[in-house]
């Protein structure tokens, strides 16, 4: 299945931006959520083909919303990136257990993420 749009879940506007901004570019359709009641509202909406996630957000985390989609049938197929300042091993680890399908730590090198959407497709 093609990836074309992809919804990107981060608290942080400038995040939001740039990688908005960055996936545009490549020719993807963008939505954004900036917490975990925002993204399942999205998710509602309009199924994404893909999922950025952060994983420190207020609230629920990107690690609980990851395991809450994964685990849900309506959405299980969609697959999820984390996207995150969690560098730790064992935070990559936890993260692909939670039901992501990969992993990019923060900042963001731009051929670095393309290269995972691409694997995806």
């Amino acid at each position: 299945m093609p990836i074309r749009k992809i919804l990107v879940v981060d608290d942080s506007k400038t995040e939001l931006v740039f990688l908005t901004d960055l996936l545009q570019k490549n020719g993807f359709s963008v939505k954004t959520a900036e917490n975990a009641d925002d993204a399942m509202r999205r998710l509602e909406e309009d199924h994404p083909d893909l999922i950025l996630m952060d994983v420190v957000m207020p609230g629920q985390n990107g690690f609980q919303l990851t395991r809450a989609i994964a685990r849900d049938p309506k959405y299980a197929a969609i697959p999820i990136i984390l996207c995150t300042s969690k560098n730790q091993e064992t935070d990559r680890v936890w993260g692909m257990r939670q039901g992501a399908r990969d992993y990019i730590v923060k900042p963001v090198n731009a051929a670095d993420l393309m290269s995972k959407i691409s694997a995806l497709a």
